[in-house]
């Protein structure tokens, strides 16, 4: 069989679909990137908030079309959005062969091969279902020089705002003997660029029976021979612990990069949010956090137009923005759906007045960013070179250890000659609101 798989929603869904590639091509068949060419289009979906529900439904009625154009072609959705909607969502879309809800990817090459003696639906619950076992053959789709490790599966917080514990299930932390193994097997071909993802990476290991969480872990993975880069994403502020800050301090191969969403910093909205930390424990660990690595990265996500949120409370995450000055920050509108616990909080938000909030918030980000970035011009770092540049003005394009993937910014390279894959010293001779240019030195 010719099978095109669509990958849509966050790094996570992108490793189960490589493992779902990898079980497919073990068994026979072949991945294509050409869908007219297909036999089988498989699309792993996300419904994290209303614009990814809304683009992976219109990514399957396109593949819904393409499926009348020949006999015999097979349409697959899996992942968040069956889970999320199950029958409903089956019953508005007979064109789709199979649905395959989060717990059920293990059965992608019978659904591929029509071999689920009828079956159209597997919906199992996400809180029994095991985790991914990191042995098996996987099908990396991202540059050979970068990798996404997922650690953990589900989550066991309680965020009101958030449906992910009841697609995922709780936190289950991959075994540390399965995640290393996995490490430097992804070493060994030739990543440099480890990327640690999970829905809350710092709690790794709070649910294993064995001892170890994620400071362990960096520490053994900043052994790992040929890994130049391991980074981390997804943290959580109740769990960076001082260890956690000390361990990255001590290891150059572990970025000294510090994703931690933090959604909102007014405590009225914190507690409605279901959030456990409140402004002044956020305001130390990022203090803490520069005080010991002065040049640490600091990123972080927001969420405007949450119910209930009034002026006073987003002025108070604005001014908040403006001290901690983060150096890469993303904002979220409050999405509402029936099946989140924030649906039935009173005072929600019209869309105009979310929007103005989160409009205001990034213009001041933007001015935030491009000051910080001017800081860099004249300054040499190492940049992983990921390839020819996008833009016609420049030859190169890289990221330096203060950027990850797809999130941030990127350096682009306007002289000198390096391959995709390696590292080399860039000086910096401009400077944007998110993207840096430079020369090779």
């Amino acid at each position: 069989m010719k099978v095109h798989f669509v990958s849509l929603g966050c790094p996570k869904n992108l490793v189960d679909t490589e493992i779902m590639l990898g079980r497919l091509l073990e068994t026979g068949h072949t991945i294509i990137s050409d869908e007219s060419e297909a036999d089988c289009v498989v699309i792993n979906t996300c419904s994290f908030i209303k614009p990814a529900v809304t683009e992976s439904v219109d990514v399957i009625l396109e593949m819904g079309a393409w499926k009348q154009q020949r006999d015999g072609r097979r349409l697959i959705v899996v992942g968040c959005l069956p889970q999320r909607y199950g029958m409903d969502l089956v019953k508005a879309l007979p064109e789709v062969d199979v649905f395959l809800g989060t717990g059920a990817f293990e059965r992608i090459v019978d659904a591929a091969e029509g071999s689920l003696n009828g079956r159209r639906v597997l919906l199992p619950n996400p809180s029994r279902a095991a985790m991914h076992d990191l042995s098996l053959s996987r099908f990396r789709t991202a540059p050979l020089h970068t990798a996404y490790l997922k650690i953990a599966e589900g989550c066991s917080d309680r965020c009101t705002y958030c449906i992910i514990p009841k697609l995922r299930g709780p936190q289950q932390s991959s075994p540390m003997s399965q995640v290393l193994s996995e490490a430097r097997f992804l070493a060994a071909s030739g990543v440099k660029e480890l990327i640690l993802v999970a829905q809350n990476t710092t709690a790794y290991g709070k649910d294993l029976d064995q001892g170890g969480g994620i400071d362990l872990l960096l520490e053994e993975l900043a052994h790992i021979s040929g890994l130049t880069w391991v980074r981390l994403l997804y943290g959580h502020p109740d769990y960076v612990t001082d260890s956690l800050i000390e361990i990255v301090a001590s290891h150059s191969q572990i970025c000294s990069y510090f994703d931690i969403p933090i959604q909102h910093i007014s405590q009225p909205i914190l507690r409605r949010m279901g959030r456990s930390h409140n402004r002044s424990a956020v305001l130390k660990l990022f203090e803490r956090i520069r005080n010991r690595i002065p040049d640490a990265a600091l990123r972080t996500t927001l969420m405007v137009g949450f119910p209930g949120e009034s002026d006073q409370d987003f002025e108070s995450l604005l001014d908040f923005v403006e001290r901690v000055r983060f150096d890469h920050l993303g904002v979220f509108v409050y999405s509402d759906e029936k099946d989140l616990a924030s649906s039935a909080l009173k005072n929600h938000l019209p869309d105009a007045v979310k929007q103005e909030r989160f409009d205001r918030l990034m213009s001041r980000q933007r001015e935030i960013s491009r000051e910080k970035n001017q800081k860099h011009v004249g300054k040499i770092f190492q940049v992983l070179i990921e390839g020819p540049a996008d833009g016609a003005n420049s030859l190169l394009q890289g990221r330096t250890s203060f950027q990850a993937p797809e999130i941030d910014g990127l350096v682009y390279i306007n002289e000198g000659v390096a391959e995709a894959g390696s590292f080399a010293g860039v000086r910096i001779t401009e400077a944007g609101e998110y993207d840096l240019t430079g020369a090779i030195v």
